[in-house]
Order: structure tokens, then C-alpha cells, then sequence
């Protein structure tokens, strides 16, 4: 199988990428995703029911099809971005990042040292399991692990400028996302990502993170016009409908048909 190229070094060479969010608790379900061919997946921890040792064999069945498995973790909690990168998801989303202490959190948790205070252990997954890499396992992992910023709310899209400024931020944040249905809530026009002013909103922040050099991230339903909007204005990291929204839709579009049959 020919290796894909990684999301770090897509996103560098200014290529947009695509994947869904996944909350089925199931591996087979992901690795008949990722045989699609899809650049990632998200494993929704957040909003699906799944544990910690389902999302490990999620991650492997992603892996064996050569895509690459993000994890969204519940909250920005050291032990939950802890455990998610230790099982060997290729990086985090941390949500509600409301401020710069926020998001200066967020690294601390996911980031060894001289970056962050994540915890040090090589017998993980992530690690090898083992004593071999004991030396360069920090090292490597603060260059491989991909951070993922989710701002849903007016108070992060208010301080995405304080947040920006974090020093060498271009080097500690792979991606910022805007969360659309999230912000159109807390701008007083919940659901309306069409809203004139809720697309006002996504286009100056998504040129503020693109001016930093940091990837801007965003979810699109099924609307090409959306996706050609998005990726004019330089958006890179474009989340698809959760597996779950497409296998309803996908049995809902068949059984008019059915139902005719059987009548």
C-alpha cells in the first residue's frame, strides 16, 4: 500500500483535506470509512458513547487503511488528551476554547516538555511499547501529534486574537476550527449557518488564523457551494456529516422505494 502523505505535511503544502466525524462505537464501521480513502476520521469522544479501549482498535482499523485517526476528547483535561495520544491517535481536538488560557492548556496537556507537561511514559502504543525509543519518544511526538483547537463559542471567537498571539503558536497548533452550528448559537441565530452575520463571523477568523500560518478548520454538510466558499477562503481542514447522519440519510433515501414495492 502506498503511504499517504501526512496530514502535518498536507496542511503545510497547502492542500485541503477531508474526513468525517465519527460517534458509532465500532471499528468496522471506521475501517470501511477509511477504506474510502478519506484523509481522516474523528472519533467523537465527546459526543459518542465510546471508551477509551474501543477508540484503540477504532485508531488500528483506521490505521491498517493508511488514514489517520483524530480524536476529539470530551473536554481539555490532561488525563483525557493523555490517554487519547497514548493509544496513538495522530492528534486531539480539545473543545470549547474559550480564551488564551485556554489553548495554553491545551499544548501544556498535549506537548512534552520543553512545549508542554505531558505525561512521560514510552510503554504505550505510542511509544512502542518499549525501552528502544525511550530518548527521542518526546521529541518525536511533539513533532508527529497534531493539535486541534475547536472554537465553538463567542468567547473564543471574541479572544482569537489573544489566542494568536501565543508565542511560536505556528509551531504548537496545527489547525483552528470554527465550529458553525456552534457559533450561530452563541451569536443569537442557532442552527442559521447561512446567516449573513454567522458567515461574516467565519470569514474574518478564518483569515485572522490564515494570515498566523496556522490551518483553518470547519464542518461542511453536503453543499458543494459551501465547500468552494470555504476552501476560497483558504479553510484547509473540512469535517464531513457523522457516519451516523449518513447511514440515516442513506436507508431514509431507500425506503420510499421499498415501501412502494412492498405496496
Amino acid at each position: 500500500m502506498k503511504k499517504k502523505m501526512s496530514l502535518k505535511d498536507s496542511l503545510k503544502k497547502g492542500k485541503v483535506i477531508y474526513g468525517p466525524w465519527c460517534v458509532i462505537p465500532s471499528p468496522s464501521t471506521i475501517n470501511v470509512i477509511a477504506a474510502t480513502g478519506v484523509d481522516f476520521v474523528i472519533i467523537d469522544m465527546e459526543h459518542g458513547p465510546q471508551g477509551f479501549e474501543t477508540v484503540e482498535d477504532m485508531i488500528r482499523a483506521a490505521e491498517v487503511e493508511n488514514c489517520a485517526a483524530i480524536v476529539r476528547v470530551a473536554k481539555n483535561d490532561e488525563s483525557l488528551i493523555l490517554s487519547a495520544l497514548d493509544i496513538g491517535a495522530a492528534g486531539v481536538i480539545v473543545p470549547h476554547i474559550e480564551s488564551r488560557e485556554d489553548a495554553v492548556e491545551a499544548i501544556s496537556h498535549a506537548k512534552y516538555y520543553p512545549v508542554g507537561q505531558r505525561g512521560f511514559s514510552p510503554f504505550t502504543r505510542a511509544g512502542g511499547y518499549s525501552l528502544r525509543n525511550v530518548r527521542d519518544h518526546a521529541e518525536k511526538q511533539n513533532r508527529k501529534t497534531m493539535i486541534i483547537l475547536l472554537l465553538e463559542g463567542k468567547g473564543g471567537i471574541g479572544n482569537l486574537d489573544d489566542i494568536l498571539s501565543i508565542k511560536d503558536i505556528r509551531s504548537k497548533i496545527d489547525i483552528i476550527y470554527i465550529g458553525a452550528y456552534d457559533l450561530s448559537q452563541a451569536i443569537g441565530y442557532p442552527g442559521q449557518v447561512d446567516h449573513p452575520e454567522v458567515r461574516r463571523q467565519l470569514e474574518i477568523s478564518i483569515r485572522k488564523i490564515r494570515k498566523k500560518g496556522i490551518a483553518a478548520g470547519g464542518y461542511v454538510a453536503k453543499n458543494d457551494a459551501d465547500i468552494q466558499w470555504m476552501t476560497k477562503l483558504g479553510m484547509q481542514f473540512i469535517t464531513l456529516m457523522p457516519d451516523c447522519t449518513i447511514l440515516f440519510h442513506a436507508f431514509e433515501s431507500f425506503y420510499p422505494t421499498l415501501s412502494a414495492k412492498i405496496e
